[in-house]
């Protein structure tokens, strides 16, 4: 009777076994068709990430020529800004001078010489009372 309760015990344990390894056959199988779909999704989207990179890499490549482009057109402007100030600055400050000199000068020759204001013509301002009436 031993024997008999010994084999119940292995059959027992046997059809347990079994069930645990059908389940663990299943989950396996599940993980995988997990994994090729996530793979079947992932590397399409990899390369559409890796076109995207090239494509704004060579964007970026655009703009640093056009930064480097727009820095040298700065730089020109600004030495060309000097070289016209430098070359006409000086000059036309002369010219300038050199016009109201000749203004004034045809304004005194013109008007003969100047005369300075009669005496009487200039008057003192009268000296300040205080509202109170006193000095």
């Amino acid at each position: 009777m031993a024997g008999l309760l010994v084999a119940v015990f292995w059959a027992i344990l046997v059809s347990f076994l079994a069930v645990a390894l059908v389940r663990l056959a299943q989950a396996l199988r599940a993980a995988t068709e997990l994994v090729t779909s996530v793979t079947e999704r992932a590397v399409p989207l990899l390369g559409e990430a890796s076109q995207t990179v090239r494509s704004a890499q060579a964007q970026l490549d655009r703009v640093e020529t056009i930064a480097t482009d727009v820095q040298d057109v700065a730089s020109n402007a600004s030495a060309l800004s000097a070289t016209v100030a430098s070359t006409f600055g000086g000059p036309l400050v002369k010219v300038a001078a050199f016009g109201y000199g000749v203004r004034r000068a045809l304004r005194r020759r013109g008007a003969g010489p100047a005369e300075p204001p009669p005496a009487a013509a200039r008057t003192l301002p009268a000296p300040r009372r205080h509202p109170t009436g006193k000095d």
